[in-house]
Order: C-alpha cells, then structure tokens, then sequence
C-alpha cells in the first residue's frame, strides 16, 4: 500500500415450563439430534446466501465500467491473478491529540522505499492535532483490509498511537442525509469502492477514533495522559472564565436596573 503525500486542511429461568426439567435419555438424545440437525441445517442455509465470488470476466467488467466514470488518472487495474489495484481517498476527521516522536525529521522517499520506521529512531514522544478534514489518497490492493489501511496512515503520520484507537467508517447520502457506518477490521476498502463507483458523494471512507462507549485509558501512554489533563485543564479555565463572565454581565444589569428603579420619583 503506498500513500500520496497530497493533503487538504479544510466501537434460565425457573419460570420457564417444567417439562423442561424432567426428561428421559430418549428425549435428550431426540432432542440433540435435533439440534444437531438444526445447526447443520443452518450452516447450509448461511452458505448458500453467501454470495460467490465474482469471476475474472466479471470483475474486468465492473472495474472497466468504474474506469470510465473516473475523470482524472487514478483507475483501478487488474491482475492475471484476479486481484486488482486502485486509490481510495480517505479523510481525516480526528478530535483527539496524536502521539508523534519528538525531533524527528520527515520521512523521505528513501525511508519510504527502504520501509524505514522513523517512528523507531527515538523513544521521546509528542503530540499534537492532525489537520482537520486532512485528505491522504492511498493506491492499495483488493486484498489490503481495513486493519492495514489504518496501520499505512498512522505510519505516514509516523503516529506510534495503538492502531486500535482508530476506527475506518463509510459515509453515504441519501435522502440528503449523510449516514456513517464503521467498517469492521477485516473489510476490503477497495472493493467498496468498486462498487459504489468513485463518486465520493455516493461513498467516502473516513478516519475517526475508535469509540467503543468507554474510553480505554490503559491503551495510553503516560505522556497522552498527562497531555489530556494539560487539555482538560485548559478546557476547565475556558469554561469557569464563560461562567463568570456570563453572571458578571447579568449582575451588570441587574445592578443598573435598581439604580434606575431607585431614581425614580415614589
């Protein structure tokens, strides 16, 4: 998977019957054999709606009818091993601070060819905002997952954060709403997009932390910890000083309305 530098800033009951309780040998074993039956019964049933695999023929034909809604270069092209290349772009919409090495210089095409992990040079760390809404165009493979897309940004970004802070989402319109859906670790971004087309509009890929409902505070490191107190901090003083000064100006006021009520003629 290789990156394009191109950026823009813009997670039983006892109630039941109690024939359930008392039962024979013969019952037990109807009622394994049963289940048994059953369950294979269902894996059947889940492997026939499991769709096949598209054939050779018909993946050159999904992916010349997607080349030639493309109006600039970035077409996909497949291989004789039924495998197949193209760019995804995905943006960056990240709210929390990442955690970069400290004092290292950025990575260059060498680094990039030779797969230098720049990350790995020093073990002091940083952390800062990414750009918001920044845009990163990845050219990967059919086979490249979710898991690896967001693995290949953070080490552009040459962020040593766990990859699983991180969540890839879809976002779709329709019916002039933009719905997000997050993607699971092992889904194929490419074949996403080969499906919905390259209208971004109708498909877009985008990199959010990983909400899961509870904040995962062992997966941070002690330099982010103290980060996010600094910023709590500063948050706390912002939001004390609104307070004040929302009730000082109401106080203002109040005080000059006794004044005017107290010069009036009784």
């Amino acid at each position: 998977m290789t990156v394009d530098n191109s950026m823009s800033s813009g997670y039983c009951s006892l109630d039941e019957d109690t024939d359930d309780y008392f039962f024979t040998a013969r019952t037990t074993l109807s009622r394994n054999l049963h289940g048994k039956c059953t369950a294979k019964n269902a894996t059947k049933i889940a492997e026939e709606e499991k769709p096949r695999p598209p054939t050779i023929q018909e993946l050159k034909q999904k992916i010349d009818s997607y080349n030639s809604k493309v109006n600039n270069c970035l077409l996909m092209k497949l291989n004789d091993d039924g495998t197949y290349t193209g760019f995804i772009k995905v943006h960056l919409k990240l709210r929390r601070p990442v955690t970069v090495p400290a004092g290292i210089r950025p990575q260059s095409i060498y680094d990039a060819l030779k797969e230098v992990n720049i990350a790995n040079m020093t073990e002091k760390r940083t952390s800062f905002y990414l750009p918001l809404d920044a845009i990163k165009q990845l050219h990967i493979s059919s086979t490249t997952t979710v898991s690896e897309v967001i693995q290949g940004l953070l080490k552009k970004f040459m962020v040593v954060d766990n990859p699983q802070k991180f969540a890839l989402f879809k976002q779709m319109q329709k019916d002039g709403q933009v719905l997000s859906q997050k993607l699971s670790v092992t889904e194929y971004p490419l074949y996403l997009r080969l499906v919905a087309g390259p209208d971004t509009d109708i498909l877009s890929f985008v990199l959010k932390e990983n909400e899961t409902g509870e904040v995962e505070w062992d997966a941070f490191s002690i330099p982010e910890l103290q980060n996010f107190l600094v910023i709590l901090e500063r948050e706390e003083k912002d939001k004390i000083q609104q307070v004040q000064k929302k009730y000082n100006n109401f106080k203002q006021k109040l005080q000059e309305a006794l004044k005017e009520a107290n010069g009036k003629p009784g």
